[in-house]
């Protein structure tokens, strides 16, 4: 593996779990049920990684709390259980969990999701396993706050330098960022190529076995604070 890397932290909706769909029908059943204007699926994605109360914040900024509290609890409902859009882990996942695991790496997640949301997807996924610690944004802060990020590391006793974070939206690479965390972005997930670059990860990856061969064999004496993205 890479020289001196212990911690390795995923987001998990749009990075390991192929989620973006459900959410996007979620949110829009939730407004429907509401009453309020049912926005479109590009301004519903740009918000995905956040937690909840900063992602309706942002959606609605002139509806009154209590509305967007309403809509919370609809949107809940909805990904829950009305909502029968399929959601899976993206390919590969398992396969890359149980190697980073196996070269003794420290794995975690940082999530936009509620505790409650992350810990039945765990369960149902079984993913929960290869994981020693994961933060949840109604917990902690909310990206691209770095405090769920430094939490971890803190945990983990692990340094910046030796932490990656790995996410497919903008608000995951500035939270490593603004932790000093070197990070990777991931294209399959809501925020493409383009706004993942004007984060200046290390490098920006396709998919998972992508990401799979860069830590195991492209990169394994690239310094952690050497872009490579280029």
């Amino acid at each position: 593996m890479m020289d001196g890397l212990k911690l390795v932290v995923f987001d998990w909706d749009g990075t390991l779990m192929d989620s973006a769909d459900r959410i996007v029908s979620s949110f829009r059943g939730a407004m429907r049920d509401t009453g309020l204007p049912v926005l479109d699926e590009a301004e519903i994605r740009s918000i995905i990684g956040l937690g909840l109360p900063e992602a309706l914040a942002a959606l609605y900024p002139d509806v009154p709390l209590e509305r967007r509290q309403q809509l919370a609890l609809g949107y809940g409902q909805h990904y829950m259980g009305i909502d029968t859009t399929p959601v899976r882990p993206f390919d590969g996942a398992e396969a890359l969990l149980e190697a980073l695991a196996k070269r003794g790496l420290w794995l975690a997640v940082a999530t936009g999701k509620s505790r409650r949301g992350l810990d039945r997807v765990l369960e149902e996924t079984g993913l929960g396993r290869y994981f020693f610690a994961t933060r949840c944004a109604d917990e902690t802060a909310s990206k691209p706050d770095p405090l769920m990020l430094r939490e971890l590391m803190f945990e983990a006793g692990a340094e910046p330098s030796a932490s990656l974070m790995v996410g497919d939206t903008h608000f995951d690479l500035d939270m490593a960022g603004h932790a000093g965390v070197p990070s990777v972005g991931i294209v399959h997930g809501v925020h493409g190529r383009e706004a993942l670059a004007a984060c200046s990860p290390l490098v920006i990856v396709e998919d998972l076995f992508e990401l799979h061969d860069w830590l195991a064999q492209a990169h394994i004496h690239q310094p952690l604070n050497q872009d490579v993205s280029a």
